[in-house]
């Protein structure tokens, strides 16, 4: 008999995840489909909760982003079959209500009651165990409660699969790349696209962790004149310069001053990839406003500033990614530093926290290596 239970990185408390046995899903409504996780991956905003900033319980499993192979489905999907590759954007959403008619998923009304949005293992978005769902959204827990799907499991369900699931080319191909579809490439394309962006212009990105080097890369891909990258960790610097973008690290000296210099002027258009984390030169205090000021500096009068925090649209932008991925024009697994096993979560989470020994974007491979 096969087993009904799995691997999940479960939260424990600030600072400290551990890979536990819980429960496999099961199909919950004739539009889900169950996904054995091929790879997810660690995302910045994963350490809102990791580090204790956020409302999250001891028991919530992360991760939302993820990609895998279709295993089970209801009976109501239609579009997909067994064996499928498929990514999901970390939005969730029902492709029924007004803002999903409207291509604003991130702001689906359906998922989450009282909340536009849902999102895969994410604190109030939808993920936790326990969390109050639409039936047709969400699975029965032991306690006979509503859960969430969340991914960095072993298997994970996806509710509307129809809607949220893209499919890949099968086979391996494209791992590392196809997986950033979930999460940051979309969202660092979302970030230059809401700046007003045209080819040609010059672009300040302030941070160059993952989704900053997204946004970076998707300049560079849109046609950027200039790229100024701004962030003080030498291996995020040196990964920027990669992609011929200028790295400013700011804790050398006024990053504004040093772009103004270095672009001859001001720049045309400016990302927000920092938020609220944001840290003034002397690294030791937090300073959320820190950035937006800097964009304020930097930008040229009538110029654009592109701040996509959580919201981002994936599916505006995931399946022309995608393509673009497929065609060889584009690469963006760059960015990933670490491939591991789900037992080695626990460490990796500890040190991408820590940004040390290069951490970067780390992928998991919670069914083993790939």
């Amino acid at each position: 008999m096969a087993s009904q239970t799995m691997k999940a990185v479960n939260y424990v408390g600030p600072h400290k995840v551990k890979v536990e046995e819980v429960s496999k899903p099961k199909i919950e409504h004739p539009d889900d489909i169950i996904v054995k996780v091929t790879t997810s991956a660690i995302c910045g905003s994963d350490l809102h909760m990791y580090e204790g900033r956020t409302a999250a319980e001891p028991g919530i499993t992360f991760g939302h982003e993820n990609m895998g192979i279709v295993e089970e489905l209801g009976e109501g999907v239609t579009l997909l079959q067994k064996g499928d590759r498929v990514v999901m954007p970390f939005n969730v959403a029902d492709g029924r209500c007004r803002n999903c008619e409207e291509g604003k998923t991130a702001f689906c009304t359906g998922v989450n009651p009282g909340f536009a949005g849902g999102a895969y293992g994410y604190v109030a978005m939808g993920p936790y165990r326990g969390g109050k769902l639409p039936r047709c959204a969400a699975s029965s827990s032991k306690d006979g409660m509503l859960t969430f799907p969340q991914g960095q499991a072993q298997y994970i369900r996806i509710p509307y699969a129809d809607f949220n699931a893209l499919k890949l080319p099968p086979g391996k191909e494209h791992e590392a790349d196809f997986i950033l579809l979930a999460d940051i490439f979309p969202t660092g394309w979302h970030g230059v696209e809401i700046s007003g962006f045209q080819p040609g212009e010059s672009i300040a990105v302030f941070g160059a962790g993952p989704v900053g080097l997204m946004a970076a890369y998707s300049a560079v891909l849109r046609g950027a004149s200039n790229v100024f990258v701004v962030d003080r960790v030498p291996e995020r610097l040196a990964a920027a310069a990669k992609i011929n973008a200028i790295p400013i690290d700011f804790s050398k000296g006024d990053a504004v001053e040093q772009i103004i210099k270095a672009n001859g002027g001001e720049v045309d258009r400016s990302v927000d990839a920092v938020g609220y984390q944001a840290v003034g030169s002397g690294g030791n205090k937090e300073e959320p406003n820190i950035v937006l000021e800097n964009m304020i500096k930097v930008t040229r009068a009538c110029g654009g500033l592109g701040i996509p925090g959580l919201y981002c649209n994936v599916k505006s932008y995931n399946r022309y990614l995608r393509d673009l991925i497929i065609a060889g024009r584009a690469k963006p697994s760059f960015v990933v530093s670490h491939e591991i096993g789900i037992e080695d979560a626990e460490v990796a989470y500890e040190k991408f926290d820590k940004r040390i020994d290069g951490y970067t974007k780390v992928l998991i491979h919670p069914n083993g290596g790939f």
